[in-house]
């Protein structure tokens, strides 16, 4: 079991302490992501769904309005915009305070949804790599940067992913663009392995056993399982009946010091949390 490294992020000004996992709730504004339950498009379907989130216990709220399902359709950054400004003025109406992370690749999109709404984390699926203006911009923005590993586009990801060693290369991947962001003048980096992102089943559960050599970055890392290929291809299953792997998988990543679960259900991972902490503090 690893030890769990608490870690301090600067909320544009506001410092959130990751004194204990934290739940991340997806919120898609699409009409095209890969778990049908979590397309949410008319004004109804996205403040019932900030409602529940934010009733089960979520402490981040992920907003995206871009498939990255594989071979996702391209979606022009106007249309993306227009997406995200209707689910971001449902949930800055509802809950003001909130924090929210925005799921985007494209560092305009980034930009309107700190500057508009007070978003407070940027979450790329590239890193960095879709648009090279995306570094720069976050440290402009001086809002924390969800780093992830991506090989090729949500088009061309899951066409035939090949690594001589996955870890090595996500390891490497991470070593050069943290010191890219540093340089660029990022402060809070966040790592994300990027399960399901250009990876195999196998390559998935490689990375999962040795997630915890992650925490020789120093960094808080975050994973996201939710429903994914990595779970239902294995159990023969669909995304719609993967919840229990979905939460085993969680499970185990806790337990190798994960900080942030990014996850469809709420209320399920709210209550691993507290029973792997009541594991780590032996008492229940």
């Amino acid at each position: 079991m690893q030890d769990y490294i608490p870690y301090t992020l600067d909320l544009r000004g506001k410092g959130f302490k990751l004194s204990q996992p934290k739940v991340m709730g997806i919120l898609n504004v699409t009409p095209d992501s890969f778990y049908t339950e979590s397309r949410k498009q008319t004004d109804y379907e996205i403040e019932t769904r900030i409602r529940q989130m934010m009733e089960e216990g979520a402490d981040i709220l992920d907003i995206g309005a871009y498939s990255s399902r594989p071979f996702a359709d391209d979606v022009s950054p106007e249309k993306e915009m227009q997406r995200l400004r209707q689910g971001l003025s449902i949930l800055r109406k509802l809950y003001p305070e909130a924090i929210v992370s925005v799921d985007t690749f494209r560092a305009d999109v980034a930009r309107m949804c700190v500057e508009e709404y007070g978003v407070q984390i940027v979450n790329d699926i590239s890193g960095g790599r879709l648009d090279p203006e995306m570094f720069k911009t976050v440290a402009q923005l001086g809002v924390p940067y969800i780093l992830t590993h991506m090989k090729g586009t949500p088009q061309t990801m899951q066409k035939a992913p090949y690594y001589e060693d996955v870890m090595k290369e996500v390891c490497s991947f991470f070593q050069s663009n943290i010191r890219e962001l540093q340089e660029a003048g990022v402060k809070d980096i966040i790592l994300d392995p990027g399960f399901g992102f250009g990876k195999t089943v196998e390559h998935n559960y490689q990375i999962l056993h040795n997630l915890d050599e992650l925490h020789m970055f120093h960094l808080p890392l975050l994973a996201g399982f939710s429903r994914k290929s990595m779970i239902w291809k294995v159990l023969n299953i669909t995304p719609e009946e993967a919840l229990n792997g979905t939460t085993v998988l969680n499970t185990i990543s806790l337990l190798k010091g994960t900080h942030i679960l990014r996850v469809h259900d709420v209320k399920e991972c709210v209550e691993v949390i507290k029973l792997t902490q009541a594991l780590k503090n032996n008492h229940v």
